[in-house]
């Protein structure tokens, strides 16, 4: 299949249909009235404080905290006594290497910087297909600290009903128990590639805390599906591992990894995976976030930005 199959892709390289044509003509005439109003457009000014994007760059571990340190650490999230659910990709029995799910050293530092935050329960779910090395991993990783955190859960027993009230198609699901008890959300994806939808990033994530994720794919538009089920599930902060990204042949592998040792932050998950897809090479060439659907579509329903060009976006090495 062709890559602009693949992805959507429609942005411009199609004619524009009635509604598109009349809402560029508006926006056209307002700009020229405007000016020739004499109103002026500010330019962007230094931006200062807390970033939208903090961009921690060395190994998985240190550019995890340093990137949630941009945004004010943990503690501008997790407060004494939460109850918090971080949500890696745990789906694959291959290395951190691959690339096919998140770095065990970087759900280590998220589970760190929550109990240094002083959580009361910290659990790390993800619904993977059958129990995988990835979980094993993450767990092995993270056992130092609890044994009782780390769980690939893989029975209809720990998923509860719950309504997508904003979902314009998707209107119901089975969320996971402790998503729905919990006080704060943690996305944790690993950047890489999808067959269906591009780029599997925070958005896409979230499909691995529900239970039945194949109605998505067969019964609904699946980019349209996965805005629904992120206007539920709505983490408060999300971190994104690129440290190493799966370019091709997502989201199982093997494929083409680039090493980027990097870790995206933000509160917003739009402008998350909006930033991951501008700072990669995808199927060997450049995309822009508008040319994936579902992250046009959020950005379009107001759950987050994908303008991230005019966000204020900080960077630090370790």
């Amino acid at each position: 299949m062709k890559i602009d199959s693949l992805l959507n892709i429609k942005w411009g390289m199609n004619k524009l249909n009635r509604r598109e044509f009349l809402k560029k003509q508006l926006q056209g005439a307002m700009w020229v009235a405007m000016g020739a109003s004499g109103i002026l457009i500010p330019k962007p000014v230094i931006a200062t404080g807390v970033p939208d994007l903090g961009i921690g760059k060395g190994a998985p571990g240190p550019a995890t905290r340093a990137a949630v340190e941009l945004l004010g650490g943990m503690k501008a999230f997790v407060k004494k006594g939460s109850r918090v659910v971080i949500k890696p990709n745990m789906s694959f029995n291959h290395p951190p290497e691959e690339a096919t799910s998140t770095h065990p050293e970087v759900v280590k530092e998220l589970v760190a910087m929550c109990l240094e935050a002083q959580a009361s329960k910290i659990r790390v779910l993800d619904h993977p297909f059958s129990p995988t090395l990835a979980v094993k991993n993450t767990k092995d990783a993270c056992n130092g600290f609890k044994k009782d955190m780390v769980y690939g859960l893989v029975d209809s027993n720990f998923y509860k009903p719950a309504q997508i009230t904003n979902g314009l198609t998707f209107k119901k699901t089975d969320v996971m128990q402790d998503v729905l008890e919990a006080d704060v959300l943690i996305a944790a994806p690993v950047a890489k590639a999808h067959s269906s939808t591009g780029v599997s990033l925070s958005m896409k994530g979230m499909m691995g805390l529900i239970w039945n994720r194949d109605t998505m794919h067969r019964d609904y538009d699946l980019s349209q599906a996965i805005v629904d089920l992120a206007s539920l599930l709505k983490p408060q902060l999300v971190v994104v591992d690129a440290t190493r990204v799966l370019t091709t042949n997502g989201p199982h592998g093997p494929g083409k990894v680039l090493k980027m040792d990097t870790v995206i932050a933000s509160k917003d998950m739009v402008a998350a995976d909006a930033k991951t897809v501008q700072m990669c090479k995808w199927y060997g060439r450049r995309f822009e976030p508008r040319q994936i659907n579902h992250i046009r579509y959020a950005h379009e329903q107001g759950l987050g930005r994908m303008d991230v060009e005019n966000l204020f976006v900080k960077s630090v090495e370790v």
